[in-house]
């Protein structure tokens, strides 16, 4: 059968278009197995390096702000100043105040010639143990020896013209009696043994005088103590006049110390007879010694404003020696209602006397009413409490609400 033709009409024209030739379908083919599973494999890897890539970044940018909040925060802590505090101590019912003093020897004297001439012998030297009456030197006295023997010849002879008027006297009174001689010769006798014996006198205490210096020829002991000083020797010439003698030896008691020190007004009540006091010192350690206190001045010191007081202690072993420096101790009773605390924890400030005390993570500053100095501390009367906790060395710039860190002691109790 034969497909059939267009008809053609009159007046119209048939358009002939030709066939095209068509494409073949393309063929679809099964995926191989492996090269699904390799594509999936590149999916996942792509997706877990995405995956990482965030995570370090997040990480990243939350360790840098962590980071800045903790240097932020360090920063701080570093800006808030660290201190050490203590909590005061309740007073001492009794308190001790250490004063320095110095011994001297109970009886400290100097020994001069009495007479002039040259040294002959000396029995003792520094250091030697005497006993009151024990001889220490011998001097020669030539002149005195002439001008004694000289005053010896003048009382005889007036003792002498002294009989001659006596006989003469009692001759003339019996005279008188039968008027063989006349009242005024009587009278004149009488007078010459009147005079004569006023010259014995005289003579006598000259003798007496010159005797007197020549046993200062022989120098003795005064009193028991020790020789301190010799200052003179064999042949040396001993001037005993007026204008400037020089000391031959200085003995000084020492069995018993005066002890002079000088108490500050705040404590003068303290100075009355009968006080008792330690004394330490340095050569001594561990070592006290026992005195007591037996007179003072009555008088404050204008430049000092102190008390002179006398502390005697016995010596009878001479551990103490005179001119040694000592610290007195006196004791005190204490307020019981007081406080102390280091004198390092207070601030010298035009608002007064103040301490610093931390509350509530600041440091506030507080007004204080000293009591007495025991030089390192210092007795609180009113200001801080037994538990307020007081700062030590507050700087001077300190000013009340700055916030403070209180410093923590380590395990074995020492300060970081």
């Amino acid at each position: 059968m034969t497909p059939s033709q267009p008809t053609e009409t009159p007046n119209q024209q048939t358009e002939i278009t030709p066939a095209l030739p068509q494409e073949p379908e393309p063929v679809q083919r099964p995926e191989p197995v492996q090269g699904r599973s390799l594509r999936r494999l590149t999916l996942a890897s792509a997706v877990s390096i995405v995956v990482l890539v965030g995570l370090i970044i997040y990480y990243g940018i939350h360790s840098r702000a962590s980071a800045e909040s903790r240097l932020q925060l360090t920063t701080e802590q570093a800006s808030i100043p660290t201190v050490n505090v203590i909590h005061p101590q309740v007073a001492a019912r009794t308190q001790e105040i250490v004063l320095p003093g110095n011994t001297q020897a109970f009886i400290d004297s100097p020994i001069y010639a009495r007479t002039s001439g040259y040294l002959k012998r000396w029995y003792v030297d520094i250091g030697a143990r005497v006993k009151k009456g024990e001889l220490l030197a011998e001097i020669e006295t030539p002149e005195l020896d002439q001008q004694l023997r000289q005053a010896r010849a003048q009382l005889a002879t007036a003792e002498a013209n002294l009989n001659l008027s006596q006989i003469t006297s009692e001759r003339n009174e019996n005279l008188l009696k039968t008027h063989s001689i006349s009242t005024q010769e009587r009278d004149n006798a009488v007078n010459s043994y009147a005079a004569n014996k006023a010259t014995v006198q005289s003579n006598e205490a000259n003798v007496a005088r010159l005797e007197q210096l020549q046993s200062f020829e022989k120098i003795y002991t005064p009193f028991n103590g020790v020789i301190t000083a010799r200052n003179t020797d064999i042949g040396a010439l001993i001037d005993a006049g007026a204008g400037s003698p020089k000391e031959l030896f200085h003995i000084a008691a020492i069995n018993e110390l005066r002890v002079y020190v000088s108490i500050p007004e705040t404590y003068s009540r303290l100075a009355h007879p009968g006080t008792l006091a330690d004394l330490t010192l340095d050569e001594y350690p561990g070592q006290t010694f026992h005195g007591t206190l037996v007179r003072n001045s009555n008088s404050i010191d204008y430049s000092s404003r102190t008390l002179l007081a006398e502390v005697d202690v016995h010596n009878p072993n001479s551990e103490l020696m005179p001119g040694s420096y000592v610290q007195v101790h006196f004791k005190l009773a204490g307020n019981a209602s007081s406080i102390v605390v280091p004198s390092n924890a207070l601030l010298f400030r035009k608002e007064g006397l103040q301490a610093a005390v931390v509350r509530n993570g600041k440091a506030e500053l507080v007004g204080v009413t000293p009591g007495h100095d025991y030089g390192s501390a210092v007795e609180i009367l009113s200001g801080v409490q037994v538990t307020d906790a007081v700062i030590l060395n507050p700087s001077d710039s300190l000013v009340s609400g700055t916030p403070v860190r209180i410093n923590q002691p380590t395990a074995n109790g020492a300060r970081p």
